[in-house]
């Protein structure tokens, strides 16, 4: 089985809905899938993100990551932030998480950008294995600190 990544326009919006509302899932969110697809759908509308996506010879979906731009004042550079890296439990274990890295750092080098920063859950050893093994550092100078302002609907 041959896996293509590609990015995604406003056209993909729905096929990717579909991962994204299992990665919202995952992370213990309602299922919406509306909710999914008009987020995806102004994201790139607005060209607020990049998302990537891993497909099959059949066309199916089985992973994507997210994009978002930023900057640092420090080295005066544009940067990017993965926010969203998620495979289906079906295709785990065969490269797609690795290959949506690497989508995500030669764009990332395209750009000119400083570099990519993400986070995830300190529990989530999986990830911080394909993270290290992927070049990433963990953090250990700074805190991370969060304002969560309840009611803010999208």
């Amino acid at each position: 089985m041959s896996i293509t990544i590609v990015q995604a326009t406003v056209a993909d919006a729905p096929k990717v809905a579909l991962l994204f509302n299992a990665y919202r899932v995952f992370y213990e969110q309602e299922s919406d899938l509306a909710l999914a697809e008009a987020f995806l759908s102004a994201r790139l509308t607005h060209e607020q993100s990049i998302i990537f996506f891993a497909q099959n010879d059949s066309g199916e979906v089985l992973g994507f990551t997210q994009l978002y731009p930023t900057f640092s004042s420090i080295s005066a550079q544009n940067s990017w932030i993965l926010n969203d890296l998620f495979v289906t439990q079906a295709a785990r274990g065969q490269g797609i998480g690795r290959q949506l890295l690497d989508k995500a750092r030669g764009f990332a080098e395209a750009t000119f950008s400083e570099g990519i920063t993400l986070e995830t859950a300190v529990d989530n050893h999986t990830a911080q294995s394909l993270y290290e093994s992927s070049g990433y550092q963990r953090e250990t100078a700074f805190y991370t600190y969060h304002l969560s302002l309840e009611d803010v609907t999208v």
